[in-house]
């Protein structure tokens, strides 16, 4: 299974260090990612829209009001 990111490959590798997975298998992953160029993440974080104010109960109702 070869990695598809840098940020997974840092997250093996933190698992080999933990002892959680074998130095084989990280090596064999490791290997058949080969030495291509990999990116940061594979899905980008989402930005996060900003929230528009609303006004008030009394302001809307006073609008109404006119």
């Amino acid at each position: 299974m070869p990695l598809k990111s840098k940020a997974q490959r840092r997250k093996f590798a933190e698992l080999l260090v933990n002892g959680k997975i074998s130095p084989e298998t990280f090596e064999e992953w490791n290997r058949s990612t080969g030495s291509a160029e990999l990116p940061e993440r594979i899905h980008p974080k989402a930005v996060a829209k900003r929230k528009r104010k609303t006004k008030s109960k009394r302001a809307r109702k006073s609008k109404a009001r006119r």
